[in-house]
């Protein structure tokens, strides 16, 4: 394998990083969303303030960029209970989303990239994180499950252009070991 690495996307990362999310709901959620949903995902507003944050990690393998993680605080709505209630935690619990191009998957991208989110979000006293997972996308809560997190018992249901995505939050310590 080729170098790999993880370093802070800029602006100059933003329509690689683009692409990759493009790309890869369209294979991975192909039959959880409609075309229209994916299509929307054209845009680069959403990524531009998470980029420009420096929120945002990307995964390299030699010239390429291959995946990337975005990791920051969890708002409120985010880490509440379905109740509604907070739990002590949530001023340190991280939201945490993600994803490697399946071209590029299982070669310990993602859990670098994890790592060097965890790195960072202990350096501003994150304690836990959590992600959100389409209930269906298995090798994602596969990815998740290794690193010992595990769904919370809290569900949503987002309208995905008419069409019902069940997601599970997963949830876990702030902690990723690299293998030797």
């Amino acid at each position: 394998m080729a170098d790999a690495g993880v370093q802070t996307a800029t602006a100059a990362d933003l329509s690689e990083i683009v692409r990759i999310h493009r790309e890869t709901w369209r294979l991975a959620y192909a039959e959880l969303l409609p075309p229209e949903v994916l299509d929307a995902l054209d845009t680069d507003d959403a990524w531009s303030h998470a980029v420009r944050s420096s929120a945002v990690l990307k995964a390299t393998e030699g010239e390429w960029t291959v995946g990337f993680v975005v990791a920051s605080k969890a708002p409120e709505d985010e880490v509440a209970r379905a109740d509604g209630a907070l739990p002590e935690d949530a001023e340190t619990t991280a939201l945490v989303s993600v994803l490697v191009e399946p071209r590029w998957g299982r070669r310990g991208h993602g859990t670098r990239l994890l790592a060097e989110a965890v790195k960072r979000l202990h350096e501003t006293g994150a304690t836990r994180g959590i992600a959100w997972v389409p209930e269906a996308d298995k090798a994602s809560r596969n990815f998740y499950e290794r690193l010992g997190w595990t769904g919370d018992g809290t569900v949503r249901t987002l309208d995905a252009g008419g069409r019902p995505l069940r997601e599970i939050r997963v949830s876990g310590p702030l902690e990723v070991r690299l293998g030797d």
